[in-house]
């Protein structure tokens, strides 16, 4: 590898944010940037048809969740390492890219110099992350609790909620009592720690236990 240029790819759904890292990486004589892209089918598309060492991948974007592309990119190319490049800072997330085969975890505000380093380390085999991600996985946050365990009425509950219906709309839908309802609704606001239904409705979100 030494006398060879690293192929990789940046797949990012913000074309701006896609040049912004070409210019960073092709300051670097050993890096080639032989594809960007803004979703998750060109991404696999290219995949099967060329060697890349690594990509720099995105949680967001518009055809796919990150994490499981990544998932799907070890399936068809296991020698290219992935490392998620995301503003997303959640715990529970930067766990499940590395359970999903990612090589590392990087924030967006990362130096140039800590992403030469951290490239280099995955295509040594080393699972890489930021400075402020190590700090996220070693501090875990109330946000990072465990996934607490709904019965089939509580997420049926939890997603009319976060639809922004009111508990006498639900008990109609479900032939269920107000009271009933109200009954569910505090119990899930114990289960998550949540102070009010929007906190409720952001924690299920990041436990990706709804889609707002």
């Amino acid at each position: 590898m030494e006398n060879e240029k690293i192929n990789i790819i940046i797949v990012d759904d913000h074309p701006i944010v896609i040049e912004g890292i070409r210019m960073m990486l092709n300051s670097q004589p050993f890096f080639n940037i032989s594809g960007s892209f803004t979703s998750g089918a060109e991404t696999i598309n290219f995949i099967q048809s060329e060697i890349v060492d690594i990509i720099l991948l995105d949680i967001t974007l518009p055809d796919a969740n990150g994490t499981e592309l990544c998932r799907e990119i070890k399936k068809i190319s296991p020698n290219t390492s992935v490392i998620m490049f995301s503003n997303r800072s959640e715990r529970s997330i930067i766990m499940q890219s590395i359970q999903n085969g990612a090589s590392g975890y990087l924030l967006k505000n990362t130096s140039i110099d800590e992403l030469v380093i951290c490239i280099k380390g995955a295509l040594s085999g080393d699972i890489v992350f930021c400075n402020e991600t190590k700090q996220i996985i070693s501090s875990p946050s109330q946000h990072d609790l465990p996934m607490p365990r709904l019965t089939k009425r509580e997420k049926q509950i939890l997603q009319m909620v976060a639809q922004g219906k009111t508990s006498n709309i639900i008990a109609e839908e479900l032939f269920l009592s107000p009271l009933t309802v109200d009954t569910h609704r505090k119990n899930l606001l114990q289960k998550f720690q949540a102070k009010n239904s929007t906190e409720l409705i952001n924690l299920a979100v990041q436990q990706q236990l709804i889609e707002k």
